[in-house]
């Protein structure tokens, strides 16, 4: 079977359905290859070697790669991001015509602009897509505050359901996301629930053996942004620099609000706060490593309640506890895992008491449920088992067209 992945991220970007998820797909028997943009992401910066130009063709470990223009942009600014996604939806679409011809087109979302070249190349040239929906859009703009403007959030909604109508399959990464589309007239038969994997590289059960005991480390790894409410750690991290003193929060990442919330910390004097930066992603097996628990975090929005934060899956196959500030499906995962504690997101105290909670365990007990987590992710959730399963969806596709 010829896969094309269309997607605006891939790989030296972060990104869970990059370069791993195609490997892996050639890896059980498929011919695979890919239609990108420049990397930017997420620090709307192009990555060093790249520059913005008509096509660039490349090879990753034996997958072609065909890089499309965009317009290099991932802050604040609501401009910014439209003509950073709209350029490229311009540009891949004419470039799924350069390419030949595959028998199916698995699209990442967001942004759902991206799924513009697999609408043409399905009109003109009757290839089916996959769309593969990882944020809930309009929704998700409107809980981070990125898009308000009801003009626009019509216009996205319009393409959306335009969308849907012509892919052949849709999944989604968890059963709140499935209700949602069903409840918008998706049919449910079109619909397949297909949860994110890690990246590959990320640390396994055995990690728990390397902490530093003496701190109490919980590490939050990842995108620094206005939907990650980060503003609740500076609120638990002042209330526990007194009553656990051992206690440390250490941020690794980047994103629109860590200027911010850096600038915050420094002005409330919270020393128990360590910023690192954006690490590249070989750091983060030692980063987990040294951690006591692992934090995630959503404001508390309706939205996010049927999402799961794809750091879910690379904490889980750590082998460390977990903090749980999401409500919903996120929170239903860990527990089900027996892997952590959920608390209420955007609640500092009860972020804190958390910290207590899993703090008044013994290593050993705390051991245990990490490796339940670990044990949890290798049975639902690995990359074989998550690209086993798309490859069913890209198989039935494919016999229903050529029925």
């Amino acid at each position: 079977m010829k896969i094309l992945l269309l997607t605006q991220w891939f790989d030296p970007e972060p990104c869970f359905k990059g370069l791993a998820f195609a490997r892996e797909l050639k890896r059980q028997g498929h011919e695979v290859s890919v239609l990108t943009g420049f990397p930017n992401y997420p620090g709307g910066r192009l990555y060093p070697g790249y520059c913005v130009k008509p096509w660039q063709r490349e090879t990753m470990d034996g997958i072609p790669i065909l890089r499309v223009p965009l317009y290099p942009s991932h802050d604040r600014s609501a401009l910014g991001r439209i003509l950073n996604y709209t350029s490229f939806a311009v540009a891949a679409a004419i470039g799924v015509f350069a390419l030949p011809k595959p028998d199916v087109v698995y699209v990442y979302s967001p942004p759902p602009t991206a799924a513009l070249g697999a609408v043409l190349l399905r009109a003109f040239r009757g290839v089916p897509f996959v769309l593969d929906v990882q944020d809930m859009w309009p929704d998700t703009l409107g809980a981070t505050g990125m898009v308000s403007h009801s003009g626009l959030i019509a216009c996205i909604r319009w393409w959306l359901h335009a969308v849907y109508r012509r892919a052949a399959r849709i999944t989604v990464l968890s059963r709140g996301f499935f209700t949602l589309l069903a409840a918008r007239g998706v049919p449910a038969d079109r619909i397949t629930v297909i949860p994110n994997w890690s990246l590959e590289g990320a640390p396994g059960g055995e990690a728990s053996k390397q902490e530093d005991t003496a701190f109490f480390d919980v590490v939050y790894a990842g995108n620094i942004g206005l939907g990650q409410g980060l503003e609740v750690v500076l609120d638990a991290a002042t209330a526990l620099r007194q009553r656990m003193p051992n206690v440390r929060f250490l941020i690794a990442g980047d994103g629109v609000d860590a200027g911010q919330l850096r600038a915050d910390a420094a002005a409330q004097g919270l020393g128990n706060i360590v910023f690192l930066g954006r690490l590249p992603p070989t750091d983060m097996p030692k980063l987990f490593a040294g951690a006591t628990a692992l934090l995630v975090h959503l404001r508390d929005e309706p939205i996010f309640a049927v999402t799961i934060p794809s750091k879910t899956q690379a904490y889980l196959r750590a082998g460390k506890p977990i903090l749980m500030g999401v409500r919903g499906d996120a929170a239903d995962m860990v527990r089900d895992a027996g892997a952590g504690i959920a608390f209420e997101p955007g609640n500092g105290k009860a972020l804190a008491e958390a910290v207590m909670e899993l703090a008044s365990l013994s290593d050993a007990e705390r051991a245990a449920m990490g490796a339940s987590g670990a044990d949890y992710y290798r049975r639902h959730l690995s990359l074989e088992v998550g690209a086993a399963a798309f490859i069913r969806v890209f198989e039935r596709v494919l016999g229903e067209t050529r029925a």
